[in-house]
């Protein structure tokens, strides 16, 4: 059995020094990468195929639905199976997709029917791998180094946002959508070949498997949240702020094309602003301790107020550091949302929880869009995103008023928490305990 490293508390990458998390963040890094490139040639090849842009809006909402559908069971399966072999599964599944997608591509067969049903298989996949790999983040670093695990994350999936659609866009004038969906495909043998690598017997206490009816359990997993007040609070939270705040991919190019009077270019520019300001944000939290929940609310506050600038944004000069402002302020909020859950979540429970957060945080994009997008239509941009602003406030306050008035919680906090536990061996596997 191994132990971890003595505690670094203020070492902004001290979750490397878990083997399996190595790894495993590596692997994602590539993998990730390469899901943004398909992502910019499949909106490109849409484009190219129906030059709608009302093709390419159903095309995201077929990709995000089934998030909303099925991420609840996702959280399910997550604590009834070893999340390594559904992690491999799920990977596999999507490499799969992607790999069949290129082939349609190369040989001239694609059509945009074709495309629809794959972005769903993808989507759904989706739905059950993200809510297993976010609880997955406690059994490879444990307790003391999942918030810096999960800052990590985040910079990793925005070093991909950066890279991913620059290195996209020169692929698919290089090798056309065919090469850039090709090597999608490959990036996902770096994600499964790490989970093939990772070691059993460094892996920290994994809960023992739940058991029973998936209904059941998904209706537990519901009732906790809802009825535990630490968690009640990110969740009514979450909720509103990650369903009208967090449109940024409907939001920025409304901006860039009807505020600022640009094109693409635009809408890149702004986008890689946010960007950067989320990389910086998040080497900055990772070198922070376990967060409370007022950091929760400074970050919901700062990317509110950051909102309604936008929203009258009509020069560059303001509009380029709101974005990147926002940046930080997404990531501040959204990392202690996940940190939070992450640690008072119970082990057997840690799925279903961390689905809840997938759902409110992804799966409510269909519904904020649409929503964003119908009224910026009617009303105009800037007042469409000022009405955003707004809901975001109502979602704030409602969280602070059940914070406020709402059920004591339990005497012990996550903040009082032992320290982490030494990890155990996955070949020693305790007996399945039923919800």
């Amino acid at each position: 059995m191994t132990i971890a490293a003595p505690h670094a508390p203020h070492s902004t990458f001290r979750a490397f020094r878990n083997y399996n998390y190595r790894l495993y963040w590596s692997g994602q890094v590539v993998s990730v990468t390469g899901t943004w490139m398909q992502r910019i040639a499949q909106d490109w090849l849409v484009l190219r195929l129906t030059d709608s842009p009302l093709a390419l809006g159903l095309i995201s909402a077929v990709q995000f639905t089934p998030i909303l559908l099925f991420s609840l069971f996702g959280g399910v399966f997550a604590d009834r199976m070893p999340k390594v072999r559904l992690l491999t599964v799920t990977q596999s599944v999507m490499a799969v997709q992607s790999l069949v997608f290129a082939i349609l591509v190369s040989t001239h067969l694609i059509e945009l029917w074709q495309i629809f049903i794959l972005t769903a298989v993808l989507g759904t996949a989706s739905a059950m791998d993200v809510p297993t790999r976010q609880a997955f983040v406690m059994e490879m670093v444990g307790p003391d180094d999942v918030p810096n695990a999960v800052a990590l994350n985040s910079i990793q999936f925005n070093v991909a946002r950066i890279l991913g659609p620059a290195l996209g866009g020169f692929a698919i004038s290089v090798f056309d959508v065919a090469g850039c969906l090709y090597i999608n495909t490959v990036s996902f043998a770096f994600v499964i070949a790490a989970l093939f690598l990772m070691r059993q017997r460094e892996f920290y206490a994994v809960p023992a498997r739940a058991t029973g009816k998936v209904l059941q359990q998904l209706a537990g997993g519901i009732r906790y949240a809802l009825t535990t007040r630490d968690i009640a609070v990110i969740v009514i939270v979450l909720g509103i702020v990650g369903a009208f705040g967090y449109n940024f991919t409907v939001m920025l190019p409304l901006v860039a094309k009807y505020s600022l009077g640009s094109g693409p270019g635009g809408f890149g520019l702004l986008t890689s602003a946010m960007g950067v300001g989320s990389v910086l944000s998040g080497l900055f939290i990772a070198r922070a301790e376990r967060p409370r929940i007022s950091r929760l609310f400074i970050g919901g506050a700062g990317l509110t107020l950051l909102l309604f600038v936008l929203g009258f944004s009509t020069t560059w000069w303001l509009a380029l550091p709101v974005a990147a402002a926002l940046g930080v302020f997404s990531i501040v909020f959204q990392t202690t949302a996940n940190t939070r859950l992450q640690l008072l979540a119970p082990p057997q429970m840690r799925g279903r929880i961390m689905s809840i957060y997938q759902l409110l945080f992804a799966g409510t994009t269909p519904i904020g869009g649409t929503f964003v997008g119908l009224l910026a239509d009617k009303q105009g941009v800037g007042p469409a995103i000022v009405v955003a602003a707004a809901l975001c406030v109502l979602g704030l306050g409602a969280g602070l008023a059940y914070l406020r008035f709402g059920p004591r919680p339990a005497p012990e906090h996550e903040e009082d928490a032992p320290a982490a536990s030494p990890p155990s061996a996955l070949n020693e596997p305790p007996a399945a305990a039923s919800q």
